[in-house]
């Protein structure tokens, strides 16, 4: 899965991080868990060298190392939402399946596979999978519905879709409903593409598209518009709506926020 559709059909670039970048933030987050983990085991000797307790000293050392090695990538990640020193520096994220942030459950199984196939294996099972997995996920991964993605780096510029001058009249009087997620998404792609396909194929393609988005807008437009210039014209008589309408909400939250605060039976605000 290299994209993520939104509800209104735009596509996010989620690419999957390469095993390259998720080797190095990994082996970054290693070499800081290390120091970590030696730094508290010192600490940790010279204040139980005191008490020369045998047992005091082994129970130390194991919640150090569960501390280290389990509690703080769990904290780290939920709290970052998925990226960690390692992963900021390389540019990565890990998000889950849907490209949501992970949660305290999904930092919680990561960290805990973590124990066997980073720490016990000394990450070689990590590293196999990954290089096997379309989406180079490791094992901890695959149980908790989560994948890295890389959030740096180039990104391509989608300018938006404008509406044809002689269909904006017809537009604004036309009933245009939501278009489903896959559909909006394949007429937006079809428009980017439309000059660098062949003749015969851009017209098919378009010939299909209108008549799918034809039963989405009622009354149709003049005889004779262009399949093209119809598909554009929906796409940004929709967007328009929609940026009306979270124009209207947003100024409506912000009444009911002022009324809030607005003393009742019509007395005057405390000057201030």
């Amino acid at each position: 899965m290299d994209t993520i559709i939104t509800g209104e059909g735009v596509e996010l670039d989620a690419r999957a991080a390469s095993v390259a970048s998720r080797l190095l933030g990994a082996l970054i987050d290693l070499l800081i868990s290390v120091a970590l983990l030696v730094g508290a085991i010192v600490l940790l000797v010279n204040v139980v060298a005191s008490s020369s307790s045998d047992a005091a000293a082994r129970v130390g050392v194991i919640v150090t190392i569960v501390t280290v090695t389990l509690a703080v990538p769990t904290a780290v990640d939920t709290l970052t939402r998925g990226r960690s020193l390692g992963r900021l520096a390389v540019g990565i994220r890990v998000v889950r399946d849907d490209g949501g942030p992970i949660t305290f459950r999904q930092a919680f199984v990561r960290a805990l596979t973590g124990l066997l196939e980073l720490w016990v294996t000394f990450g070689t099972v990590a590293v196999i999978c990954s290089m096997v997995h379309p989406q180079g996920k490791r094992v901890g991964d695959i149980l908790a519905g989560t994948y890295a993605v890389r959030v740096r780096g180039a990104t391509t510029v989608r300018t938006p879709v404008l509406m044809p001058y002689e269909l904006g009249a017809w537009a604004q009087h036309a009933d245009v409903a939501r278009l489903p997620d896959g559909l909006a998404l394949a007429v937006r792609q079809f428009l980017a593409r439309a000059p660098r396909l062949h003749h015969a194929s851009r017209a098919e393609l378009g010939t299909q598209l209108t008549q799918e988005v034809g039963r989405y807008v009622r009354p149709l437009p003049p005889a004779g518009t262009h399949p093209e210039s119809f598909l554009a014209a929906v796409l940004a008589e929709r967007r328009t709506r929609e940026l009306r309408s979270e124009q209207v909400a947003e100024a409506r939250r912000e009444r009911e926020a002022a009324a809030l605060h607005r003393l009742p039976h019509g007395v005057p605000d405390p000057a201030r």
